[in-house]
């Protein structure tokens, strides 16, 4: 029963809709509240500019470029967190880089800063995966993403894989503005 009565109702539904998107009736006069159709004016002719003789394609732009930057609150964060690491107090920098990582999560410049405060504080394989989040999060952005590589090739460095470290900053180079 309940079945009947759902899809009744669903047709009711559908049955006026489909009433209000109709034409208006053309009936003589205005008895049923519509006026008679009225004439439609031919459209104005067309200016005499002369037709492009091929179709013009589209301008191709680059695609616009991401620049990141940090907010306010993670910006004093990180100036903090500098302030503390020339008085060589790596684990509290950490600890304020952090609380900046917690306020703006997807930045990869918190990232990088905390990569490279690993480095400082002797974590090079932490560094790494740091640098290698920040280049996940640096896309659209040539500026993080060099920067992001300049981490990985430090940490690796650090590790004493060099060879690795020179592609790395190879990848820098290239994305470094000119």
């Amino acid at each position: 029963m309940k079945l009947i009565l759902g899809a009744l109702a669903l047709g009711g539904l559908l049955t006026g809709c489909a009433l209000l998107n109709a034409p208006p009736p053309e009936t003589a006069g205005s008895a049923a509240g519509y006026s008679q159709p009225q004439e439609r004016q031919a459209p104005p002719a067309p200016s005499a500019a002369p037709a492009p003789s091929a179709p013009v394609p589209p301008q191709q732009q680059a695609p616009p470029q991401r620049a990141f930057t940090l907010g306010a609150a993670a910006g004093a964060l990180v100036g903090e967190a500098h302030t503390q690491e020339q008085t060589r107090n790596f684990g509290l920098a950490a600890e304020t880089l952090e609380r900046a990582l917690s306020i703006e999560p997807h930045n990869p410049l918190v990232w990088i800063e905390l990569g490279r405060e690993n480095i400082l504080a002797g974590n090079p394989t932490q560094a790494f995966g740091m640098g290698r989040k920040a280049l996940y999060l640096a896309s659209g952005d040539p500026h993080a993403q060099a920067s992001a590589w300049q981490l990985i090739a430090a940490s690796l460095r650090a590790q004493g894989r060099n060879d690795e470290a020179y592609a790395a900053e190879e990848k820098a180079v290239s994305l470094s503005p000119r």
